[in-house]
């Protein structure tokens, strides 16, 4: 599943008996029966829906006679219950806490119920609800429970035969997992057959109902089959599903080439919807997609937009293997799947980036660096955060009240850079051996963390035992290094120390278990790195293993002290500390083989210069004049990549940089950060000039990566000239804004704009709202424009325009993505402005936090993590957070918000 929000289940406890029940990882035990196939069916309707399960019933072996079986449902109408075909009394069972529990059942048998639920009332967008003209399923991970009784844990897998019966006339398409048996015609009623083959978790199943047209294409796989792919949507949606399409086929392809992995069913199918409370979801053979990550044509995508659903369909077709075919366990071991799908689909967006531009060439290695870049600026501004907070916890969490809060960029995004770390460790072929050595001892099995580690290790002769205290280590680690010269040796030497996140929270030296300490255990980390002579030349590139609390590293037959360079390609998810100066930094960026390390130096020297002006802003230039001076060559170097010279004129965010101080000032912050961004602007006007005046928009659209990166160096170059108020920027971003044929254009023009006058913003989006006002993702852009806009001289607080917005038409607290657009955006992504003094900011957030909670809770927690680091901010700030916390926290409804605010409330300051 996409991230997009929490979601998820408990194995063997469900979190919804008590706000503040804690289940923990611990207490795992195996399910006392299993339920090697299911028969649904079901009476579609829009209001209220039948559900009738005919499933067989087996006693695990071990299991005492007489164990209860124990079924979870929420929501649910019992109609009937049977048992083998007789009708059980009341004596026989109980329905408590939403939990069936059937005493003394049979050691084998044939259970039957029948329920009703109500789709159209369903808000929280878990189990069948509708959406527009459609009924619609999400089942991870606690949704299943929702449209009938069933031991919902992952760890149950099951064969699944499924009929559904509708309308025709208001559900004329009927589908769900596997292959097609069978359709039906009874007057002005219907029927389909659906069958799955492979045995699946619950989580796993899906079915749509609804009036929707179809782009469907016949695709051959390696070994010669023929399949069906379909992407199904709302009629008049067609035209958008090409890119959608090219990308499953492209992510077909590359898995059978990477890793041997093929297509295992006849048709694969793919539904668009709306109202979605995460990105996509891998149900077996039925993805379901937020239409936001599927819907693309170059009128209502931007490049980024086109980038983002290739690796989102991708994502969702490679659970076919990590995920599906080998699921989890328990909800503990969600990274095992997360984690490392997504590095499949980073490396699969990796690899096609660098085909486009010729594999193995200068331009490919730029390809795959500005992608690695931007996973890691992703990272840092939003994983590190949350490990520095309250929220911080292992990519294999220990415990938690609400599973669905641990859908996370620890287990997503943090879990992919562990998977990346063994295979750095391994190598590609010996990664490569450990998956289908993985694949071949759990296909078909609900397997954990440990045994994936465990294939890689023994595909591979490794012993990685200490590797898997990755798994249960929060929080981000610090490696502080210092390097030493011995001129009579001519050796350079390393020396680095681990320092990892202790009990109480804060940063203390890792040391090896035994005694009384207390002290994190140290990890094994992967650190590449090179040495460059003073005129450039590279002396050495390797990889250490850091894995004792402490190791010195010694490099041998050096004439000169070399500069280092650390944590190439970003090797380990930590934080390096070596105290390079200014001119240090300058010479990594001019001359660094790495291309990642030297947009890193640049960053650093960004960073320094912005916090000096935060910290110190009478003294010295914090290395801005050092930076200037390097941005000026690297910028005119038409041997970089255009996409690589776009990510160096990119400025840390304003979430990044709350991350390298405390007690901060959002004010403050961001006249820092406006003021170097200024000063870049001014000393570079004529390079920036020069970009904007090739008019490259004139020319038509043409997606691929080297037009992309055309199009984002300009368009960077000409926000910049706008923000510095250049008069010529401000008549050629009106133009472009006019006349350009695609969003990436249109938007990029539009932000220029948003950086001039009031009266020139209002008339831009005044402009771009009637023109779009009936493309709904185009919408979203819209509110997150202003949600997210700096506030102009003159102009209103962009609280008062939030609040207006949240009164909009095309605003709805009811659609997920609309929620994210503009309250999300505005509480994390625009911190002058929610910040306020006066507090109004917080008053926005709690009101909405509770509203929230009442319609889709899920929703609710994402937007309540928006005070997660309020222990970051000045003491006035950071009082008024704790107040709107402990009201929330006295007002909740949900577990999900009640765990995020307590353990909001119970961070100590920084």
């Amino acid at each position: 599943m996409s991230e997009e929000t929490p979601l998820a289940d408990a194995p063997v406890t469900d979190p919804a008996e008590s706000p503040t029940n804690t289940i923990h990882r611990r207490d795992y035990r195996p399910p006392s029966y299993q339920t090697p196939w299911v028969r649904l069916v079901f009476d579609l309707d829009h209001d209220r829906t039948i559900v009738t399960a005919v499933s067989r019933q087996e006693r695990r072996e071990g299991t005492a006679a007489g164990t209860p079986l124990v079924l979870d449902g929420e929501q649910l109408e019992l109609l009937a219950i049977e048992i083998d075909g007789d009708p059980l009394g009341t004596d026989r069972y109980a329905v408590v806490d939403d939990k069936l529990t059937i005493a003394d059942p049979p050691a084998v048998f044939e259970l039957t119920t029948r329920v009703a639920i109500a789709p159209a009332t369903n808000l929280q967008l878990s189990g069948l609800y509708a959406s527009g003209g459609m009924l619609i399923t999400q089942c991870e991970a606690q949704g299943f429970r929702r449209i009938t009784w069933f031991q919902d844990r992952p760890d149950v897998m099951s064969r699944y035969h499924v009929v559904l019966r509708a309308d025709r006339e208001r559900y004329p398409v009927l589908l769900s997992n596997g292959n097609l048996l069978d359709t039906q015609v009874e007057g002005n009623r219907h029927s389909a057959t659906w069958e799955d083959p492979f045995p699946k978790p619950s989580y796993l199943f899906a079915l749509v109902a609804g009036r929707l047209e179809v782009n469907e294409k016949r695709h051959r796989t390696r070994s010669g089959r023929e399949v069906t792919l379909q992407v199904w949507v709302e009629p008049g949606n067609r035209d958008k599903t090409e890119h959608a399409m090219r990308s499953l086929e492209r992510a077909i392809a590359w898995d059978e080439r990477r890793f041997d992995l093929e297509l295992d069913l006849d048709r694969f199918m793919i539904v668009a919807t709306a109202d979605f409370n995460m990105g996509a979801m891998e149900n077996k053979g039925l993805n379901i997609f937020n239409s936001k990550y599927l819907f693309a044509n170059p009128r209502i995508a931007t490049d980024e937009d086109f980038a983002r659903i290739e690796s989102i369909v991708g994502h969702e077709y490679f659970h076919n293997w990590t995920g599906n075919r080998v699921t989890c366990r328990d909800w503990f071991q969600l990274t095992l799947k997360e984690g490392l799908t997504v590095f499949r689909d980073q490396e699969f967006s990796a690899d096609l980036l660098a085909a486009e531009v010729g594999e193995g060439s200068a331009a490919a290695s730029s390809a795959r660096a500005v992608h690695r870049i931007e996973t890691v600026r992703t990272l840092r501004a939003m994983q590190f955060a949350e490990d520095a907070g309250p929220m911080a916890h292992p990519i294999r969490p220990e415990s938690y009240q609400a599973i669905d809060n641990f859908y996370t960029t620890t287990v997503y995004e943090k879990g992919a850079e562990v998977i990346r770390m063994l295979q750095r460790l391994v190598g590609v072929a010996g990664f490569r051996r450990g998956m289908a050595l993985y694949f071949d001892r759990h296909d078909g099995q609900a397997v954990t963390c440990d045994d994936f580690v465990a294939a890689i290790a023994d595909a591979n002769g490794r012993d990685l035992g200490r590797f898997m205290r990755w798994y249960g280590t929060a929080g981000t680690p610090l490696v502080l290094v210092r390097g030493a010269w011995d001129a009579a040796a001519g050796r350079f030497s390393l020396v680095m120390r681990q320092h990892l996140r202790g009990p109480d929270g804060r940063t203390v030296p890792a040391r090896e278990p035994g005694g009384a300490s207390q002290a994190p255990a140290p990890l094994q980390i992967p650190i590449a790195l090179g040495l460059l002579a003073r005129d450039g030349r590279e002396l050495l590139a390797t990889t250490v293993e850091l894995v004792d609390g402490e190791q010195r590293f010694d490099f041998d037959g050096l004439e000169e002290p070399p500069v280092p360079s650390l944590l190439r390609d970003f090797s380990a998810p930590v934080i390096v500390q070596y105290d390079h100066a200014d001119e240090d930094l300058a010479f990594l960026l001019a001359h660094d083989t790495d291309p990642f390390n030297r947009w890193e130096a640049c960053q650093q020297l960004v960073v320094r210069s912005i916090v000096q002006r935060m910290t110190q802003p009478a003294g010295g230039d914090g290395g801005l004049a050092v930076l200037l001076r390097s941005l000026r060559l690297a910028i005119a170097d038409d041997s970089l990549d255009e996409g690589f010279r776009n990510q160096l004129l990119a400025l840390p965010s304003e979430g990044f940089l709350t991350e390298q101080l405390d007690d901060i000032d959002p004010g403050m912050l961001r006249s820092a950060r406006n003021r170097v961004r200024v000063e870049v602007a001014h000393a570079l006007a004529d390079r920036l000039m020069a970009l904007v005046a090739a008019g490259h928009w004139r020319s038509p659209y043409r997606l691929g990566v080297s037009a992309a990166s055309r199009r984002a160096l300009a368009n960077t170059a000409l926000q910049l000239l706008c923000a510095l108020g250049e008069a010529d920027a401000v008549t050629r971003a009106q133009a472009q804004f006019e006349g350009a044929d695609n969003m990436t254009d249109r938007l990029g023009a539009l932000q220029a704009l948003l950086l001039t006058t009031p009266s020139r913003s209002e008339a831009a989006l005044a402009a771009f709202a009637r023109e779009y006002a009936d493309e709904p993702s185009v919408m979203d852009k819209w509110f997150m424009l202003q949600a997210t806009m700096h506030r102009l001289p003159g102009a209103p607080p962009v609280l008062d325009r939030v609040l207006e917005l949240t009164r909009h038409p095309a605003y709805s607290l009811h659609n997920p993505n609309k929620v994210r657009a503009l309250l999300n955006a505005f509480c994390t992504g625009n911190l002058a402005e929610f910040h306020r003094d006066d507090g109004r900011g917080y008053r926005l957030w709690t009101e909405q936090v509770l509203e929230l909670d009442r319609v889709n809770p899920q929703v609710a927690a994402r937007l309540a993590r928006a005070l997660d680091r309020h222990t970051k901010f000045a003491g006035p700030l950071r009082a008024l957070m704790r107040d709107a916390l402990a009201e929330v926290a006295r007002n909740a409804r949900s577990a999900d918000v009640k765990e995020i605010v307590g353990r909001s409330l119970g961070a100590r300051p920084a």
